[in-house]
C-alpha cells in the first residue's frame, strides 16, 4: 500500500505533523539537573538526550533498533555535462553498497544500524528538467511511498542518505526555488567538476527555473520538477518517520534539500531530525541555517551515501549512554549540586 496514494494524501500529512512529547521532554530536562555534572557542561549531548526523549516520548531513551536507509536514483539533466563521473556510476554504487563494499556499510556497521538500500528505476532516469518536469505526479508519489515504505514502527532512529550522480545540481535547484538567491550561492563541485563545470552547473539550473517559473510554488510540485527519485524518497521517508514519531538523522546537501521545498511551506517539518554533519559541498551551510538545524559534526565530508549521518549516531548513541548511565546526585550520595 502506497503511504502517499494521492498529492492531497502527502499535503495533509505535512498539515498534520505531530509534535514532540512535551512531558518526555521536561522529565529529561529534569534528570540532566539531577546528574552528577555542572550544569550545561556536556554541552549538545545534554541537548540530544532530551531530543530524543521528546521523541520517543520517555526519559531515557534507546537505540536498539536504526536502520541507515540510502536511495538511489539517476537524472536525465546529466546529458548537459554537470557532472564528473557517469550515470552508470549510479548502479555501480548501488552494486557496491549491496557487496558490502562501500563507506556506508562500514559506518552504519559500526553505528550498529541495519542498512537499507533502494535503488529506484536506475534504467529510466528522470527526465531532462530544463525542458521537463523530472517526474510526473505519479512517479512522484510512487518515490514518496518508496521512501515512506522502509520506515517501520519498530525504528529508534533513521539515517538518510542517497547516490545519484548529478543530484548536487538538483539540489541546488530545489533550494534556489525553495528559498531564493543567487543560484551561485546554492552550486558546488558536488564530484569534483573543475570551473567549468561549475558554470555548467549554473546554467542548467537556471534555465530550469526559468522552465518551471509558472509553476505552483508547492511541495510537490517544486519535488516532482525538479528533485529526483531518490530525493522524493528521501522526502518521503523524513515525513513518514515524523508520523511515526522516529528521530531522523539526515546527511549532507542533498537529503536536506530534500526537505527544502517541504520546509519553505511547513517550516517544522525539521523538528524531528538532527543535522549529522556539515559537508564540504558550499550550499549546505547555508541551507542548514535555513532549515533551523546546527549539525553535530564538522569534518569535511563530501561523499554522500549517508556516511556523515551514520557517523552521528556514535555521537548520539555516547549523548543517551551519559543521560541513562551517569548517577544522580542522590544516587553517587554527593549533597548539593555541582
Amino acid at each position: 500500500m502506497n503511504a502517499f496514494a494521492s498529492v492531497a494524501a502527502f499535503e495533509a500529512a505535512l498539515g498534520a505533523l505531530p509534535a514532540a512529547d512535551t512531558s518526555a521532554i521536561a522529565a529529561a530536562r529534569a534528570r540532566q539537573g539531577e546528574l552528577t555534572k555542572p550544569p550545561g557542561s556536556l554541552g549538545r549531548l545534554e541537548d540530544i538526550a532530551v531530543f530524543m526523549a521528546g521523541w520517543q516520548g520517555t526519559v531515557c531513551s534507546t537505540l536498539d533498533t536504526g536502520r541507515a536507509a540510502i536511495f538511489a536514483g539517476n537524472h536525465g539533466f546529466v546529458v548537459h555535462g554537470v557532472s564528473a563521473f557517469p550515470a552508470s556510476v549510479t548502479e555501480a554504487m548501488v552494486t557496491n553498497f549491496g557487496a558490502g563494499g562501500a563507506a556506508i556499510n562500514a559506518l552504519a556497521g559500526a553505528a550498529g544500524l541495519d542498512l537499507t538500500v533502494v535503488a529506484l528505476a536506475l534504467d529510466r532516469p528522470t527526465a531532462d528538467f530544463t525542458i521537463a518536469p523530472a517526474m510526473d505526479a505519479d512517479e512522484c508519489l510512487a518515490a514518496l511511498s518508496a521512501g515512506a515504505a522502509v520506515v517501520t514502527p519498530d525504528l529508534q532512529i533513521l539515517t538518510v542518505g542517497e547516490m545519484g550522480i548529478g543530484n548536487t545540481t538538483a539540489a541546488a535547484a530545489l533550494c534556489a526555488r525553495s528559498f531564493g538567491g543567487k543560484t551561485a550561492e546554492w552550486v558546488g563541485p558536488g564530484t569534483g567538476v573543475d570551473s567549468a563545470g561549475i558554470a555548467r552547473k549554473i546554467a542548467v539550473i537556471e534555465r530550469a527555473l526559468a522552465h518551471h517559473g509558472d509553476a505552483p510554488y508547492t511541495p510537490f510540485e517544486t519535488l516532482r520538477r525538479l528533485g529526483g527519485r531518490e530525493i522524493a524518497a528521501i522526502a518521503g521517508a523524513v515525513v513518514k518517520a515524523r508520523q511515526l514519531r522516529i528521530p531522523v538523522v539526515l546527511d549532507g546537501f542533498i537529503t536536506c534539500a530534500a526537505l527544502a521545498p517541504l520546509a519553505a511551506a511547513a517550516p517544522g517539518v525539521t523538528d524531528h531530525c538532527i543535522a549529522g554533519h556539515c559537508s564540504a559541498e558550499p550550499g549546505h551551510v547555508r541551507l542548514l541555517d535555513l532549515l533551523g538545524l546546527v549539525p553535530l559534526l564538522d569534518l569535511g565530508l563530501r561523499l554522500g551515501e549517508g556516511s556523515g549521518a551514520a557517523l552521528a549516531v556514535s555521537v548520539i548513541r555516547a549523548a543517551l549512554a551519559t543521560h541513562a548511565q551517569m548517577a544522580t546526585f542522590a544516587e553517587a550520595g554527593v549533597a548539593g549540586s555541582l
